[in-house]
């Protein structure tokens, strides 16, 4: 007994002498009143933050209601009034940074979640995906203009067939920002959304192609018809609803399966053109009959339907002061330097419409163009 309270004993001490030794290295590698001038900053950074998050959740929250008043009143016919936007830029946090705890051990800082890149999903040949898209395009009704232009401000006007947003232009350490891929950047989202929805024309095109084939070719086209069977039952496991939508596509191993399908030479092309197509046909169907230019478009393509749509039909002279965060969520605005810089419609109108001029000199834009003619 004597021994073994003798053994915990000597444990005892040899924790506390650890302990202390730790203690006094942490306390020699701090500067004198180091301590109290980390709890000073500390103090004021938590104010100036506080107050900083206070406001910016009032404006965010301001956007949304705003954006609940303009679709409501849209939906009932009812006009929409400069009033019924933002019209202040959002708050930006101009306060001290926080400081840094002088006790606290050095870690690194957490890995952000690697987003699913094109290694996820699958590959296949630029050339011949980009003629089926244009083919595939032109037959939805697409103008020349429309199809290049959104290529060329999407991809940079080189941009492959699996081009994902945050890797175009490709460079070294680059990191995907969003699942987005293809010619015209669709969300994994989005991918969900069109077979749940419209599954049953993806299937009959794919039908239709199996009958002018034969032996493995043949083959090869009834085993994808069956996968993308699997694809849209899952899809369709969930309410149709974008918020549902969204969970299955970020959230499931079959939800990244499901975003392959923008890759493969069958289905990607027409699923690609269907996003850009349902736009025009949301702008009809709300009374817009005239042809969308591609920044238009692209609009609708970048910010969605809705909000798209929005600033599209803005009368000229409220672009110049109705802020670009009306037409974002927080997170969304926080990781668009576009929209940041271009911070009123009118800008980013003219950024879009300058960009895509620019780019579509790029090799790429030209070769798609030329598969248009």
């Amino acid at each position: 007994m004597n021994n073994r309270r003798f053994r915990l004993d000597w444990i005892c001490l040899l924790a506390a002498c650890v302990l202390l030794a730790q203690t006094v290295a942490h306390a020699q590698g701090a500067p004198p009143g180091a301590i109290g001038d980390y709890q000073t900053g500390l103090a004021q950074y938590q104010a100036a933050r506080g107050a900083y998050e206070a406001e910016a959740t009032a404006y965010w929250d301001a956007v949304s209601e705003k954006r609940r008043i303009r679709n409501a009143k849209r939906r009932d016919k009812q006009t929409i009034t400069l009033d019924d936007y933002v019209l202040s830029q959002p708050p930006v946090y101009t306060g001290p940074p926080r400081p840094v705890d002088p006790y606290a051990p050095a870690t690194p800082p957490p890995e952000r979640p690697e987003i699913p890149v094109v290694a996820d999903f699958l590959k296949n040949a630029d050339m011949d995906f980009k003629r089926a898209y244009a083919k595939a395009a032109l037959a939805g009704g697409l103008t020349r203009d429309q199809i290049v232009g959104i290529y060329a401000f999407e991809t940079g006007g080189n941009g492959t067939y699996d081009s994902q947003a945050g890797l175009v232009p490709y460079r070294p350490g680059a990191r995907a920002i969003s699942p987005a891929v293809g010619y015209n950047q669709l969300l994994s989202t989005n991918t969900v959304s069109l077979l749940a929805e419209d599954g049953n024309r993806y299937l009959a095109a794919l039908r239709q192609k199996a009958k002018a084939l034969s032996g493995p070719a043949k083959v090869t086209m009834e085993r994808k018809i069956e996968g993308l069977k699997r694809m849209i039952a899952y899809s369709r496991t969930v309410p149709n609803r974008w918020s549902e939508h969204d969970r299955l596509a970020k959230t499931t191993p079959g939800g990244f399966g499901i975003h392959a399908a923008v890759l493969d030479l069958d289905l990607g092309p027409i699923l690609q053109v269907q996003k850009l197509t349902n736009s025009v046909r949301f702008a009809r169907a709300k009374g817009y009959l005239r042809p969308l230019t591609a920044a238009e478009l692209e609009l609708m393509n970048l910010t969605g339907d809705g909000n798209g749509f929005d600033m599209v039909t803005m009368p000229l002279a409220w672009r110049e002061q109705v802020p670009t965060a009306n037409f974002f969520r927080p997170s969304g605005y926080a990781d668009n330097p576009v929209a940041q810089r271009n911070n009123v419609v009118a800008k980013l109108i003219a950024a879009t419409d300058a960009r895509m001029d620019e780019e579509i000199k790029k090799p790429g834009a030209r070769e798609l163009a030329a598969f248009l003619q």
